[in-house]
Order: structure tokens, then sequence, then C-alpha cells
């Protein structure tokens, strides 16, 4: 019973051993040089996205959008989402025939649970120039489902370049400007009629330009106002004027008729005082609120 009870033990001691010893497995995912393709799957001046798929894993995607300054992300999508928290070391490597160049350490990615793997910027920009010099950014991390498995997501920078230059051409061409930057405006006219001033001009043209290109806006309201000079009514009917000449001009934009509802109030709720010229010029005004589903 004694001799039983030590081959047990030895034997339990043997199996943790191996155990200790079972070397990791490397799950390896990365578009073959005929099937790597890049895709400018957005191009407009509103928004920019180049995209890389990774076969059986997800894909790579690089983005832009319309702003004040110029912006980049990266996003790795993933087609099994992380089951838990962790990190992906990403490094930038070598192709194999360009023996003697070192891989570089580009950063670690947080892995947050059922969400896809995301870098900001500045790491954005460095995996686009690794690619634009032949490089494979590369994405390691423990698989969550087991403790033996590294997986290893890799982009083939191969027909990377004809696509990278035509995404450069569509960053370059982005309007200055955002949603969110015209989504509250407020134009201002001229004393006694339904003339813009010269500076809501150019925002209003600005507006038609993004309506162009961003088919979402959901809804606009409008409201118009006057100072206090002349007749309540007469006040009321120039407010009701000027929103209806600012929906045409939407509509000629290609915004839906029915998404536009438009109010007039006349000379009530001023913001300024109607003393003076200068208050008088900000209570000339039409509200603009647009939005988003």
């Amino acid at each position: 019973m004694r001799a039983f009870a030590l081959f047990i033990s030895a034997s339990l001691s043997l199996v943790a051993s191996s155990s200790l010893a079972a070397p990791t497995q490397w799950r390896q995912y990365s578009a073959t040089i005929e099937q790597s393709r890049w895709l400018l799957s957005e191009n407009s001046p509103i928004h920019c996205q180049l995209e890389h798929e990774i076969p059986n894993f997800g894909k790579a995607v690089f983005r832009s959008s319309a702003g004040k300054a110029l912006n980049m992300d990266f996003e790795l999508a993933m087609l099994r989402l992380p089951d838990n928290y962790g990190l992906a070391e990403v490094l930038s490597v070598p192709p194999h025939w360009r023996a003697g160049e070192r891989t570089k350490s580009v950063a670690s990615m947080k892995l947050l649970k059922q969400f896809n793997g995301d870098l900001p910027k500045k790491t954005a920009w460095t995996l686009l120039t690794e690619l634009e010099q032949g490089f494979s950014p590369t994405f390691y991390y423990t698989d969550w489902h087991s403790p033996y498995d590294k997986v290893v997501a890799a982009l083939n920078p191969v027909q990377f370049p004809a696509q990278y230059q035509a995404f450069s051409q569509c960053l370059a061409a982005l309007l200055p400007y955002s949603f969110e930057d015209i989504a509250f405006t407020v134009l201002v006219y001229e004393s006694g009629g339904d003339q813009l001033s010269r500076e809501s001009r150019r925002r209003l043209s600005q507006i038609a330009d993004y309506l162009r290109y961003d088919a979402e806006i959901e809804s606009i309201e409008l409201q118009g106002y006057t100072d206090s000079f002349g007749g309540r009514w007469m006040n009321e009917q120039l407010s009701i004027k000027r929103a209806e000449n600012i929906k045409a001009f939407f509509v000629a934009a290609g915004v839906a008729e029915d998404r536009i509802q438009i109010e007039g109030f006349g000379e009530r709720r001023h913001v300024a005082s109607n003393e003076t010229s200068l208050g008088r010029a900000v209570n000339r005004r039409v509200v603009v609120q647009m939005a988003k589903p």
C-alpha cells in the first residue's frame, strides 16, 4: 500500500512537472501576400477610413473625421471580443528578407472585456509610418480562453502604399469643422430685414458644405427673433420670414423638409438690451439647432 501511494505521488509530480514545462502555443493570424488587401472604405470631406482584413481574426481600422484639428485613431476589431482584461504588446516587425533590422516596441494596448482594442492618435500615426516603411505592426497577447495559448495578429504591408496615398488625400480634404462645431449656430442679421450679416453668410455656407456629406441629420430646429424696433406683430412676421428663408436654404442643400421645424418669436426672449445698437444686433438672430440619432 505504501509503495502504491509513493507511485501515485511520483506520478502526480511528473504530471505537474510536465504541465509547467508545456510549451506556449502560438495562434498566428495574418493575411498572406495573396490575401493582403487595404481598402479606403470611407472617403468624404467629413470622414476617412482605411481598413485591412486579418483573416479569421477581424480587421484593423484607421479613421479620421472632420474637425478643427487633425485627428486619428486606430481600432483592432476582433471577431472574438476579449472575455477578460489584459494588455497586448504592439511591435513593429521587419519583413524576413530585411535580415538584421530590429523589431521595435511601439506600445501596450489595453484589452477591455467585450470591447475592441484601440490606440490613440500618436500611436496610430506610428503604425501608419511603420507600414509605409514595409514593417508589420503586430499584436501579442495571452488568449483569455486558454492559459497555454498566445495570440499573434499582424498587419501585412503588401498593397498598403497606394491606398495609403488615397487615405492621405482624403485627410487633406477633411472639413476644418465637425458636426459638434455647427450643431448649435446663431445667425445674425442686418437691421430691418432678412439680410444675414457677412459672418453669418460665411457660417451658413459652412453648414451647407457639411450637409452635402452627412445624411444622418435627424432634425433641425430654427427659431427666429428680432430686436424691439417696429410693431410687435410686424416683428413676429419678420422673425418667421427669417426662419423660413433658412429652412428653404437647408431644403435646397438636401435636408428633408419634414425634418425642419421653425418658430418665430419676434422681439420676445431678447438676449441683450434693445437700448443700444450692439444689443439690437445681437437680438436680430435665427438660432439653428441640429440633432443626430
